[in-house]
């Protein structure tokens, strides 16, 4: 067991930064730390990406070695892709939760509840 988590330890850490998110957008009453955990979910995400298409000892498939494996660059065109997505995401929440602030002066979710249902 401790000599396949040494050598998948991209799987531990994914594993880590998939429950701090999650944890973080359930557990918290502050948008800005649910968007936080917005984000370190899609990091995640990105490192399960990367983890999956790691080829050991494989080439890079613009011009491949005779009997050597290429790597598929699919997967790193998609997590390119998806770090454009989670940035814009990353600054419409954001501006989002700033428009928030200035309406109603808080950010904590509950309390946003109560003066919603007080309108």
């Amino acid at each position: 067991m401790i000599e396949l988590l040494a050598n998948r330890y991209a799987y531990l850490l994914l594993f880590v930064l998939l429950g701090i998110g999650m944890y973080m957008m359930i557990a918290n009453e502050n948008l800005v730390k649910k968007l936080i955990g917005v984000s370190l979910f899609q990091t995640a995400i990105f490192l399960f990406f990367i983890a999956m298409a790691y080829v050991e000892g494989g080439a890079a498939p613009i011009v491949p070695n005779e009997g050597s494996e290429v790597a598929s660059p699919l997967p790193q065109v998609i997590v390119l892709t998806a770090i454009v997505v989670g940035i814009a995401l990353t600054a419409v929440g954001l501006a989002l939760i700033i428009r928030i602030y200035s309406e109603y002066g808080t950010l904590r979710e509950d309390t946003l509840r109560e003066v919603r249902a007080d309108e």
